[in-house]
């Protein structure tokens, strides 16, 4: 069994590194890895503070906007925050980082890392390549918040938060477009090829460590369940 876990950078670098979220969540991988011998983890890392810190700089110094430099930026952050949780996974992990998810070899331990590919598109999108590639039928995306609501809740206070949406209503929240640092629940362009291959997306916080234990245990959870 191969779960994909889109792990939101939010979670593993806000500004700097969150070392309790990290070790708690490692703490719940292993519980997990000790449950199910069978059950092996792919672990996608998004860019979190550093890719915004480091894109906010390059446009304040160059006067650029938001094109592919600043997107190469952030993917160069998610490769970062990828080669800390390899390193923190230690002997689960047996391979590199892997970098285009196209080419990604099996799994020879527990766990896998996955950082961003390219321009064009964030980690979510990758996370949804190696869930074709390695046959997982759901993407769990990880963030800071708890769900998916009906508009930004931070500038509509009549946002409500959703159990569950279909890809059409999904998509008319978030768009089309992708644009390097787009603050939305799941990457357009990944929304995009998940409804088109029939994939299920379950939108969940990742601080709250007791709800993602009942997620990936198979009990009844707080989140959204998108397609």
């Amino acid at each position: 069994m191969v779960t994909v876990i889109s792990l939101g950078g939010s979670l593993v670098a806000p500004e700097g590194v969150d070392e309790a979220f990290l070790k708690d969540f490692t703490a719940l991988i292993g519980e997990s890895l000790r449950h199910d011998e069978k059950r092996r983890f792919i672990l996608v890392c998004g860019g979190g503070g550093p890719a915004r810190i480091w894109q906010r700089a390059y446009r304040n110094i160059s006067g650029g906007g938001v094109d592919e430099q600043a997107d190469r930026i952030g993917v160069m952050a998610t490769r970062l925050n990828a080669q800390l949780v390899k390193a923190i996974m230690g002997e689960w992990c047996l391979q590199d980082v892997v970098i285009d998810p196209t080419q990604a070899e099996p799994i020879t331990g527990r766990v896998l890392v996955a950082a961003g590919w390219k321009p064009g598109f964030s980690s979510d999108y990758d996370a949804v390549l190696l869930a074709e590639r390695f046959q997982a039928g759901t993407v769990i995306n990880l963030s800071n918040i708890e769900q998916v609501y009906t508009d930004d809740p931070r500038k509509n206070p009549d946002a409500k938060p959703v159990g569950a949406i279909s890809w059409a209503d999904f998509r008319a929240l978030v768009g089309d477009e992708w644009t390097p640092g787009k603050n939305v629940p799941f990457d357009p362009v990944a929304s995009r090829r998940a409804a088109d291959r029939g994939l299920k997306v379950i939108f969940a916080g990742g601080k709250n460590r007791e709800n993602l234990r009942k997620l990936l245990s198979g009990e009844p959870f707080l989140g959204t369940v998108i397609g």
